[in-house]
């Protein structure tokens, strides 16, 4: 291994060091295979990248799975709560208000909220419809 990619490379404890973690979270996020290590012997490295990567995506709901699928696999249409907010220009909140109301579609799979494209669209042509007579009564 050349020396550059050496000093790229770290253990569990410095990970956790330089994350702010205990070395159990570090050890958590490898076995759930959130980040990317390599296991030497007895020894876990990490490379200095992928623990870039993994704190960039770190709380980020964009991959995570249930039962093993996408929860929010935006190619089929499925969306979570603060993409869909993102989508409409909107806050979170008022998605979730929209969820509980039942103004909104939405379907919970774990402790997330899954959002339709086509609930999301009815929705957002309702909210225009809404917004387009609100601003003929004023």
């Amino acid at each position: 291994m050349s020396n550059k990619t050496e000093n790229k490379l770290v253990s569990i404890t410095e990970a956790a060091r330089l994350n702010n973690v205990t070395r159990q979270a570090i050890y958590v996020a490898i076995k759930l295979n959130k980040l990317k290590a390599k296991k030497e012997t007895t020894r876990w490295t990490i490379h200095l990248d992928d623990l870039e990567e993994y704190r960039k995506h770190k709380y980020s709901r964009a991959k995570s799975r249930f039962n093993g699928e996408l929860l929010f696999d935006n190619t089929k249409g499925l969306y979570s709560v603060n993409q869909a907010a993102r989508i409409l220009s909107v806050p979170a909140q008022k998605i979730y208000y929209a969820t509980r109301i039942g103004a909104l579609k939405a379907h919970r799979k774990g402790a997330a909220w899954v959002i339709r494209e086509e609930d999301l669209k009815e929705y957002a042509g309702r909210m225009a419809n809404q917004n387009n007579m609100d601003a003929q009564s004023a």
